[in-house]
Parts: C-alpha cells; structure tokens; sequence
C-alpha cells in the first residue's frame, strides 16, 4: 500500500500533524492519502489521562523559558508560528471552548478530557486523514524510489487484536504490514507513560534514518522518591585542606516524616543545588506529600534538573522552603515574634497557614516539641525550626521513572530540524514533531502547546511539499 504522508503515532502531536497535512492538502485542491499509524488498541491515552483526565490543552502565557532542552531560540522559534490563541480558537472551531483558571492553565469548559480527544479524532478524519491502529511500526527505511519503506510489528499488533479484536470498521490497512509513503511524519512520541504505548521505538526509527539521539533520554515531570540514609558505620573521611565545605546533609528521618504526611499538600519552593552549594534551578508550586515521596507541580517540575544535574554531580541535592518569601532569618524573627506576642501558643499551630500536620512533622525534625508553649522555644530548636520551614534538606534517592513520568526529557535535538517546518536535515521528505523532539516544557500545558505548534508545522510542511 502506498500513502502520500504516513505520520506514525497518533497521539497529540500525530493528530495535529494529520489534520494540518489534510486541511492543507485541501486549501490547494488535492486530496492525498494520509495515513495516521498507532500501535495503540485505543488513541489518545495520555490525552485522557491529563490534567487529571480533564486535559490541561495549553497555558495562558507560553515562552520559551518554560521548557529545557533544545535551545531556548530553537523551541523559540517554533511555538512563535503557532500560538495559544491559535489553540483556543482551532479547539472552539470544534466545539471544545476552553476556560482559563487562576493558575493560567487552560481546560475545556466541560472539564472532560474526552471532549478534547473527540475533537482531535473528528478533525483528523474530517481532514481526510485515516487512522490505523493498531499499526505499531517495526521499523522505516527510505529507499532509492525516495519513499519511506515502513514495517509492521506484527507480533506485537497480533497480540494486541487477540486482546481487543479490530470492529467492523477498522481501516482497511490493518490488513497490510508494509506501507510505503512519500513523506514521513514522526510523532512516536518518548519513553513516559509505556503503557499509552510510548515505548520509545521513534528513536530507533530516527536514528535509522539519519538523525543523533541526546546522550541521555530521561524521565521528566516525574514524582521523586525519599528514602534516609542509613546510620553511618565509619567516620567520614577528613576534608582536604582549603576545600569548599560541604552541604548540610538532610537530618535524619526527613524521609520517614514527609512520607508519613502522605496526602498533604503544602505551598513550597523547591531548590536544586550542585554538591558545592551552588543554586542552579529552582520551582514554586503545590508540593505533595506521599508514601512513596514527593509529587505535586513543585516536584514535577524540578524532577528533569536534578536527574539531569545528577548524571555529571552525584552530591547535586534538593532544599525546600514552606515558606517562600522568608529567609531562614525571617523565619527566625517570624518565630520570635510569634514568642512575645503569643507565648503560650502551641508551636504546632500553623504559621502562615501552613497544614497542622506539617508543622507537627518539621518541629519534631528540628527538636521542638509540638504540643509545647512558644515560650518553651530555646534558642537552638527555634533556629532549627526556622531552618525546617525554609531550607530543609531533602534525602531524595530516585524517580519513579517513566512509568509515572508525563514527559521525556531528551529525543532528537532541534538543531537538526528545520525549525519553520520541522523537516529534517538528515533525510529529505522527513519531519519530527512532538515529543519525540528533545524539548519538555514544565507543568501546566506547555507540553502539549509544544504538540500543537511542532504538528501544525510538521503536517503543514508535509503536505506543501507533496505539491511542489
């Protein structure tokens, strides 16, 4: 079977890239076979997942600075040629109208991801666009006709229909395992969430034809685990003369405390630091406690700089603040005063409102019995507490991987794409989009406001390219 443009993977960014490659095909007149493949028995799993199966689809104020990666001008670049109003409104056009919150993150109105995977399913198919699934590809290669050679993986496709047999009206392709194609769009997505069937196969596929992988492929936007260090056996081994002096290791039972919150959420910023001291990233948001570690929007968004940083510093570690608009020495003075206004308070009760149970948890860390009057407060604890609630050391030992991730942190770099249309520079008729691209955006919509931008040009690209 041959296809004008195959795009591989019909998540996101692959059913973006489908409908633009149709709805331009037909602003000039022609009608080309697009074929959408996907190993997936259903499309669009971590479009229902999002957003806490709401689908957070974009965030009111995108740049650059919100995401790592390629270069800040490279992804710069390309979310310039597609905007959040262009998603506002191509989601409108289709019935999805979309509501900003307070936190700038926009979500269809009805507060159901579902609306916004119909949409995205109906627009593709309305744009000509045919979805085969599941179609997981084994293997590309292009060959001297200039057509892509694509490959079915027919065991794992075999397994797949045994578990959830095709409908009467499946695509005819699923009857094919070889498709040729003209031009190639890929949008395999990376390695987060396998279970939505991104297994990172789009790798293997563009390294095939041409193009480099990052060094490190990693989990992003991933909860982080906290495990306390065991009680040391030998004494540490003198410091060198004149050398830096080292980090404040957690206290024990950091670990044990916070997990032992699990289900309390708290306000907080989270610090990363080299194994020198030296602060590099940092993000603010809802920090949730678990049984397993850290989770919420805070620990998302730090995850990808500490594993990142922590590949070339093992001593790279995390410090949170409860409070952060104070300094260890605000809080110090916070507390004073809270002594000689209030001295028979109990220290437990929140300052800034933070949860009770917290503040139980970081005054019995720092040495200061919760149930006791400020007035008991000595010196020493009240320091302790200060430094709790400010610039807690944290012991966090890992992530919970791509299992858990939302994102991947790594793929092909942008300095190998065309950037005005995502083509290739390694191998003509050929484009990346999405996920697949070494570019992750922090919380809040930005990942997916990256699909949009990097499909619409993909698919745009791909189809004016058939013409000419």
């Amino acid at each position: 079977m041959i296809a004008d443009i195959a795009v591989v993977g019909a998540g996101a960014a692959g059913l973006f890239a489908a409908t633009w490659a149709g709805r331009r095909a037909h602003a000039g007149g022609s009608r080309p076979t697009i074929l959408a493949l996907d190993g997936a028995a259903k499309l669009g799993a971590k479009v229902l997942v999002a957003g806490g199966g709401r689908c957070n689809v974009t965030h009111h104020a995108v740049s650059s600075d919100d995401f790592a990666g390629s270069t800040p001008g490279a992804v710069r670049a390309v979310l310039a040629r597609w905007s959040v109003a262009d998603t506002v409104a191509f989601f409108a056009d289709l019935g999805v109208p979309l509501k900003r919150e307070p936190t700038g993150k926009l979500f269809p109105v009805s507060d159901d991801a579902h609306s916004v995977l119909d949409a995205l399913l109906r627009a593709a198919r309305a744009a000509g666009a045919r979805l085969a699934h599941p179609w997981r590809v084994a293997s590309v290669s292009a060959d001297a006709d200039g057509l892509f050679d694509i490959r079915r993986d027919t065991a794992r496709d075999a397994d797949t229909l045994a578990r959830h047999p095709a409908g009467p009206d499946a695509d005819p392709v699923l009857r094919h395992d070889r498709v040729l194609a003209r031009r190639l769009i890929l949008a395999t997505g990376g390695m987060a969430l396998p279970r939505s069937g991104s297994d990172g196969g789009g790798y293997a596929i563009a390294s095939a034809l041409g193009h480099s992988i990052t060094e490190h492929v990693r989990p992003a936007l991933v909860p982080l685990i906290l495990a306390d260090a065991p009680p040391a056996s030998t004494p540490n081994a003198p410091a060198p003369p004149n050398a830096p002096a080292a980090p404040a290791p957690p206290p024990p039972g950091v670990a044990e405390a916070l997990r032992s919150l699990s289900g309390v959420a708290a306000l907080a910023t989270l610090r990363l630091h080299t194994g020198s001291g030296k602060r590099t990233h940092q993000a603010t948001g809802p920090l949730l406690c678990t049984h397993f570690g850290l989770s919420g929007p805070a620990a998302l968004d730090i995850s990808r700089h500490l594993t990142h940083l922590r590949h070339t510093d093992a001593g790279a570690h995390l410090r949170a603040s409860f409070l952060p608009a104070l300094t260890t020495q605000a809080a110090d003075a916070m507390l004073l005063t809270a002594r000689a206004l209030s001295p028979l308070r109990a220290l437990c009760v929140p300052p800034h409102a933070l949860p009770e149970r917290l503040v139980r948890a970081l005054c019995a860390l720092a040495g200061a019995p919760p149930a006791e009057p400020m007035t008991s407060l000595t010196k020493p604890a009240r320091r302790a507490l200060a430094a709790a609630l400010t610039d807690l050391p944290l012991p966090v030992t890992g992530d919970r991987g791509f299992t858990h991730a939302e994102t991947t942190a790594g793929g092909v770099p942008l300095a190998e794409l065309h950037l005005a249309t995502m083509a290739s520079r390694a191998q003509s008729h050929l484009f990346v989009c999405g996920e697949l691209c070494d570019v992750d955006g922090r919380i809040g919509g930005f990942n997916f406001q990256w699909a949009w931008a990097s499909g619409h040009l993909a698919g745009v690209a791909a189809a004016s390219s058939l013409a000419q």
